[in-house]
Formats: C-alpha cells, structure tokens, sequence
C-alpha cells in the first residue's frame, strides 16, 4: 500500500481542483500555485461558503509533491507554509484563521510542534484541536487542516473571565458573527490550568464545563451548539462518556463525530471541540430509512442541524451485517446515508463544503477514495483524512460533513 500513499503524496491538500463549475451555494477555491500542486484527488485544497474558507488537511509536502525530508519542525513549518500559500491564493490572510485541527503522528512531538506553530499566530490564535493519529501517507509527521474568514467577517477571541491564558498556541474560542468554533477541550481548570483529575464521567463532565464557560463569554449556551468531534482513548469509554455527554444536551443534541485517537497527554481520557450557532431557526434531522420512511433519532446526537442555510451533519457509519470487511462498500452505504440526509434537510451534495474521513485502517484509503469519487459529485468538498478507531466493532470508516446553501435557497 505505500505505493499507493506515494501516488498521493500531496493527498490532503496540494492538489488540482476537481473537474466541475461550482454551485452557487460555494465556491471553488482557487487552486494553489503549480510548484504546490500534486496529483488531481477527490478534493480540493479549499472552499469557500459565506464568510468561511475550509482548508483541506495539508501535508508537509514540497513543491515536487513529495513529503520533506526533516524532523516535526521542518514538517510543522513546510505544512504551514503550504496552508498559507493556499490562503494566500484564495484571498485570505493566516491572521484570519479562526479554528486548527492538528493531527500529529507522534504524540512526543507535540512541544517542537507549538514551538514552530506559535512564530505563524504570535497573538490572538486561532482555537486548535490536537490530536495523535496515524497518516495517510507513512513519511508525513502530521497533517493539519483550517477554517478561515473572509476580511468581511468579524474575529473575536473569546476568553472567559478569571482564566489563564492558555501555555499552548490557541486561543480557547474564536466567534465571527453568530458562529463559534471552540478548541479541543479537556479536563483541565481553566482558572489555574491544572488537570481535573478523575474517570470518563468526571472529565467529560469538566470538559463540558468548560464549554459552557467559553459558550456563556460568547453569549451562547449549550442549546446553540450544532456539532461536536469527540475524541476518546478507548472505545470501552463510549457508554459512560455519552451517559455524561446527554446531560448537556437533552433534546435536540448536535451532530457529533466520536473516534478513537491518541491525545497529547497522558492525563485525559477525551477531548472535546464543539461549534455553536446563536439562531432561532434551529432544527434537528434526522436521516431516513433507504425504503423512505422516517429513521429513528438518537438520543446523543442528531444526524445533522440545519441552522438557517447552513447544516451540520455527524459523522456517518456504513456498516451492515452485509459489508463487514469491505471498507468500498461501506464508504458507499455512509455516502448514501448523508445524502439521504442532505435531501431531507433540502441540501444537495453541490451545497457540501467541507468534510472529515475516519479510516480504521489508512492503508485502504484507496479503496475509501474509489467509492467516495462515484458517489460525491464534483466539485469535491475540502477534506481531510485520518486512520482513527471507530466505536462500532465493524465500521470502517466514519464521513462527517459540512454544507451551506445559497441566500436564495435559504430555508
């Protein structure tokens, strides 16, 4: 399989755009200049939807496509360099960035890792998720992806009152308009940084606590957040974190991802980064059976959240007693779901902007990349893919996605 992830050495961001017009509910981001371009994917390296500009996960490629030879700093600052190129070529500025999600290879590397980040973001960084999984492509040491703001949009650091500033390079909540993006949360006291000691329930708990402290310095509150990515060292924690996790979000929970995935400390068990939408015109969805009849909703989460024009979908499995082992098919099955789903909340997969691919296994990433070019139209949303542990024993992959429709469709 290392040929394959050779073939794709650019794979999560530095590629050519997907053949297609855009739709006009987003638009097709400008491809990055040739010498950052690599081999054409089911992807693009960033589009734009409103006032946001979702960036693929990017490798720390050079111009000739191939993963740089060097330790985590030569690789966090090639990665970065080429996230700003393709900012760059889009109109938008690093400074603008307002959410990070860092997936590191190595969880030592973590220290040169900020020691490199913090020279891109010397004041008001963006939130930043963090988290320890392995990569598409076996030379690359992490793989970064962004959402950036268009100069139109407005940039608040949110910092509750009475909390240290945090020792790593983020900032705890970024807001632009009514939308809210939190960094990776854990549980650790935000007034004096220390660990809140304890099993799953207690730092879920704290973690969520947090939340609602940096919701509140927003003006927000938990009924406002549309969607969730919650990371856990062990599956086995799945049970007693969601027991913990419906507390906060009794009716109408939001879309929610939830994988395996290493963190950067020893110390906590999950982490949790949330994004929140002040609005009156919430609603939750729920997927459909394939014969068309109402799905069942989930008391943790809801399929998706469709917040004016905008939907937030959770993470979908494919897995049936049929597919077992067949990571194609069940890409099939998950895409068929979501766009089960995107129907029912009247999108359309040209409204799609963004999406995140879990793989149990990343050496089948070809196999996920067939079935997920014959079933995503073009033009490809951004993308970033990552081998995490799924909590159903069968799946294989995990699809979570973002859509925004055009003003005039707006619902």
């Amino acid at each position: 399989m290392r040929a394959v992830a050779g073939s794709i050495a650019a794979f999560t961001v530095l590629v050519m755009m997907g053949a297609g017009a855009p739709a006009a509910s987003r638009q097709a981001a400008t491809a990055p200049p040739p010498a950052l371009s690599g081999v054409e994917g089911p992807f693009r390296p960033a589009v734009r939807a409103g006032n946001f500009l979702y960036v693929s996960g990017a490798l720390p490629t050079g111009a000739d496509g191939k993963i740089v030879t060097g330790d985590i700093r030569t690789q966090t600052r090639q990665a970065l360099d080429n996230l700003k190129a393709v900012l760059q070529a889009n109109g938008a500025r690093i400074q603008r960035v307002a959410a990070v999600t860092v997936y590191l290879k190595r969880a030592r590397d973590f220290a040169a890792m900020n020691d490199v980040y913090r020279t891109y973001w010397p004041a008001d960084p963006p939130v930043r998720t963090t988290v320890v999984a392995n990569l598409v492509v076996p030379d690359a040491l992490l793989e970064i992806s962004m959402i950036a703001l268009t100069d139109a949009a407005d940039r608040v650091v949110v910092h509750p009152a009475g909390w240290v500033k945090s020792p790593n390079p983020y900032s705890y909540g970024v807001r632009s308009g009514d939308t809210l993006f939190t960094a990776g949360l854990v549980a650790r006291n935000g007034k004096d940084n220390t660990t809140v000691p304890g099993d799953i329930t207690v730092q879920t708990n704290a973690a969520l606590g947090n939340a609602g402290e940096i919701l509140k310095a927003a003006g927000m509150a938990y009924a406002d957040v549309v969607s969730a990515r919650v990371f856990l060292t062990d599956t086995a924690l799945f049970e007693p974190m969601n027991a913990a996790y419906r507390s906060h979000f009794p009716a109408n929970p939001p879309a929610r991802a939830t994988v395996r995935a290493g963190l950067t400390a020893p110390d906590y068990l999950v982490e949790i980064a949330l994004t929140a939408v002040a609005s009156r015109d919430r609603q939750a969805v729920t997927t459909p059976n394939a014969d068309g009849s109402a799905g069942r909703a989930n008391p943790n989460l809801s399929s998706a959240i469709r917040v004016g024009n905008r939907l937030f979908l959770s993470g979908m499995l494919g897995n049936t007693d049929a597919n077992t082992g067949d990571v194609r098919t069940q890409t099939g099955e998950a895409l068929a779901r979501i766009g089960r789903t995107l129907k029912a909340a009247g999108f359309g997969w040209s409204d799609v902007a963004d999406s995140t691919v879990y793989l149990r296994d990343a050496t089948r990433v070809g196999q996920m990349n067939g079935a997920y070019r014959q079933a995503v139209p073009t033009p490809f949303p951004a993308r970033a893919t990552i081998e995490a542990g799924l909590v159903s024993p069968t799946a294989l992959v995990e699809i979570m996605m973002t859509a925004r429709r055009n003003e005039e469709g707006k619902m």
